[in-house]
């Protein structure tokens, strides 16, 4: 017995090894022979990618997965039960390249991924830059027969955004115009296509706007004509103000355009002036508003200028009269102690004024004793006149004070 024990438990880490090596070798052919493999195509996608970093390199995809399942679940799996993903959150965008992980896990939590195909792939990135730069339009080719006039780009320049390495690549963003044999004039947005030195596209590489509005018009029977600029004024003034003159400089502009839309055309209308609320002269330089396939010869500034004046009415009010210059040793009788004025200015103006806010005059300095005529003066704002008074002149009777009795000897 004792023998049989000593065979028994001689060696026992080495027996041990064995039984746990057996165990882990049949259960990996059990699970050899249960695990599917799924050949299929999971794009691979990237997590904690900042702004500041923009992925250069095509990610790829999963090629093949290993996984456990139920038998009633593996018939109906397919590559939207598994998601591929790599961890970018750690990478220096001065690094420009970097190997990292490809993890594969199941939408369903009843399966198991055992294995995939790669394991590791490079990443290619950059970092992300910006920059303004100038838009050129480029004209395709003029069918025979056809003339084009001055191009019009709503936009000068715009913003491109993307790697650092193609951004510094980019030297203009271009609008390609075509131009169509039926002659119509074009008046639509245009993609904007970011183009370096050769003219070749840069891509991938966001423009901001994308478009910009082109007009170009098409002529077939190209002829001038000089029309007076109608001056367009919007809006009201402020209240208490009226529009007293509109100007223009130049008052004519030469045009150019097909003889069927020159025809019909008498006047050059500027863009609105807008005057909303305006309390004094507004002058800008407008822009001519003409119609599309019609277009000024040359560089033109037009100057519209509104002149504003506040609107003038009177009203009537009645007031006490004030001697000026009065002396102590005489007396002073009216021949009215109140008098109805009439006062002119604007409306503004007169909304504030009221019969106790109005001083009028009569001034008798260096009068003597008797009658005498003297006309009401006001003392008023600025702004503010004296139309009339009534009655007017004022007649004041200026006598001497009966002289105090002498006391009795």
């Amino acid at each position: 017995m004792t023998r049989i024990l000593g065979l028994v438990v001689h060696n026992w880490p080495l027996k041990l090894a064995a039984v746990a090596l057996a165990t882990l070798l049949y259960a990996g052919l059990v699970i050899s022979t249960n695990a599917k493999v799924f050949p299929v195509s999971i794009p691979i996608e990237a997590t904690g990618v900042t702004s500041e970093v923009t992925i250069l390199s095509d990610l790829g995809a999963v090629r093949e997965v290993r996984y456990l399942a139920p038998e009633d679940l593996g018939l109906r799996l397919d590559s939207s039960n598994f998601r591929a993903t790599v961890d970018l959150s750690d990478i220096n965008p001065a690094e420009r390249r970097k190997s990292v992980d490809v993890r594969v896990e199941a939408i369903d939590p009843r399966v198991t991924v055992l294995d995939w195909e790669p394991h590791r792939i490079v990443v290619e990135f950059d970092v992300v830059v910006s920059r303004v730069v100038p838009v050129r339009a480029v004209i395709g080719p003029v069918p025979s027969g056809l003339d084009v006039g001055d191009l019009i780009v709503e936009d000068d320049e715009v913003t491109v955004e993307g790697a650092a390495s193609l951004v510094e690549r980019i030297v203009e963003v271009q609008a390609r115009v075509s131009v169509d044999a039926s002659g119509i004039d074009v008046n639509r947005l245009v993609d904007l296509l970011p183009v370096d030195l050769a003219g070749e596209v840069v891509s991938p590489v966001d423009v901001k706007p994308g478009s910009t509005r082109v007009r170009l018009p098409i002529f077939s029977d190209r002829q001038t004509k000089t029309l007076p600029i109608r001056p367009v004024v919007a809006g009201s003034p402020a209240l208490g103000f009226e529009v007293a003159a509109v100007t223009v400089e130049p008052i004519v502009v030469a045009v150019e355009g097909d003889a069927d839309d020159l025809v019909v055309l008498e006047v050059a209308d500027t863009s609105p002036v807008t005057i909303t609320g305006a309390t004094s002269d507004v002058t800008v330089v407008a822009t001519l508003e003409l119609p599309d396939g019609v277009q000024a010869l040359g560089s033109v500034t037009i100057t519209v200028t509104v002149t504003l004046r506040p609107v003038t009415a009177s009203r009537s009010f009645e007031a006490g009269l004030i001697l000026v210059g009065a002396r102590a040793d005489r007396e002073y009788a009216l021949s009215t102690d109140r008098v109805l004025v009439t006062i002119g200015g604007s409306i503004a103006d007169l909304d504030r004024l009221s019969g106790s806010d109005l001083v009028l005059t009569l001034d008798v300095t260096g009068l003597d004793v008797g009658s005498h005529e003297v006309s009401v003066s006001a003392n008023l704002q600025t702004g503010l006149t004296l139309i009339g008074a009534s009655p007017d002149p004022i007649t004041v009777t200026i006598s001497a004070p009966p002289a105090s009795a002498s006391p009795s000897p």
